[in-house]
């Protein structure tokens, strides 16, 4: 870690890598000696578009994205989606939504205002502290789509299992996204927002089935069409052009530690090494059930409010920064994405072990 930087644990915004963030600032104020800034350089231009299609044939290798589907750079976030999905796909008809946390049941709360939305499974009673197993969901006979969410930010659950359905797949990969291998084929739609493992926040990655697209609702605003999306390319307005390059320079990193192959070998090393700790601790209490844990986000608690707070606040001053829970959850979380370096997970380790002995009763 370079000197004078902290280990960044935040759910999003977040880290991204080092060699990144160096190779950005040495092309800042001039991208390959063309006299400007990638932030100034017009959309269409021939340099944008060699970085936006490179950026985009980079990205359909390293998730091996079949030819059925299309790759879209946008923006507007999640939440973007959580409506122009069903605009897109629901037609007035009836969906299946698993809501396994925060974002899930804000996607079904969206999905409502177009079509009915069955809940195939609601984990909320006990906390989002679980993923279901596939003989628990209930699934409707005429859903049009599945909707579920990989990876849940806030609670730390995480789906190790990709759902059986008779109707299509559509998911939110937004904090896992790039940190495992996805067989794409078996999906309809995976949609990304950029912030945890991709790029800065304003991009958010949709791939879609072709097939799927020209079937909008006819109130379906241009910016949200995936038909029109994809006859322009991603470019009926500006694009998100920092953040489309930016995600450029993060695959080419990627490919450095051995691509979603080699990643997910790495986060799963990282997050053995901080649930080995709390697994052996009577101090810190895990908020998710073994097996539905994530890689990516996982929460926890102290004894008591005040310690959390107490281990925040030593957290910061040891150079181990936003380990705070969600202002939902409360409690303590670490966000270990793709850019984390292990020894950042190693020196969160040593921490929390020497804060239960300075604490523990």
């Amino acid at each position: 870690m370079t000197e004078n930087r902290v280990y960044n644990f935040a759910p999003g915004p977040s880290i991204l890598p080092e060699e990144v963030l160096q190779r950005a600032r040495d092309e800042m104020m001039n991208y390959r000696s063309c006299g400007m800034s990638v932030m100034e350089m017009s959309h269409r231009s021939k340099m944008f578009m060699d970085i936006f299609s490179s950026t985009k044939e980079s990205f359909r290798s390293m998730l091996r994205i079949p030819d059925t589907h299309e790759i879209l750079f946008l923006q507007g976030g999640a939440t973007l989606q959580f409506a122009g999905i069903p605009m897109n796909l629901l037609r007035g008809g009836t969906a299946d939504y698993a809501v396994t946390g925060n974002f899930s049941g804000k996607a079904a709360k969206e999905a409502e205002k177009y079509g009915k939305v069955n809940l195939a499974c609601d984990t909320g009673a006990t906390g989002h502290d679980r993923i279901p197993a596939q003989s628990e969901l209930k699934l409707s006979s005429d859903a049009r789509y599945f909707y579920y969410c990989a990876n849940n930010t806030i609670y730390g659950s995480e789906w190790h299992y990709i759902p059986e359905t008779n109707s299509t797949l559509v998911c939110d990969m937004s904090s896992d996204i790039l940190s495992q291998p996805v067989d794409v084929s078996r999906y309809g739609l995976i949609y990304a927002g950029a912030q945890k493992n991709m790029a800065p926040a304003g991009l958010t990655v949709v791939i879609v089935d072709k097939s799927l697209a020209g079937h909008a609702m006819p109130f379906t605003p241009e910016v949200m069409d995936y038909s029109v999306l994809i006859k322009h390319d991603s470019m009926l307005n500006t694009p998100p052009c920092w953040c489309i390059y930016m995600l450029g320079l993060t695959l080419d990193w990627l490919k450095t530690q051995g691509g979603v192959e080699g990643m997910e070998e790495i986060k799963r090393e990282r997050a053995r090494r901080v649930y080995a700790v709390l697994d052996d601790s009577s101090f810190y209490r895990p908020h998710v059930l073994p097996g539905s844990r994530s890689d990516m986000n996982i929460t926890f608690r102290t004894p008591s409010e005040e310690l959390d707070a107490a281990f925040v606040k030593e957290a910061a001053a040891n150079g181990l920064v936003n380990v705070k829970g969600h202002r939902i959850t409360g409690g303590l979380r670490t966000s270990l994405y793709n850019a984390m370096p292990m020894e950042g997970a190693d020196a969160l380790v040593k921490f929390m072990k020497e804060f239960e002995v300075r604490h523990h009763v």
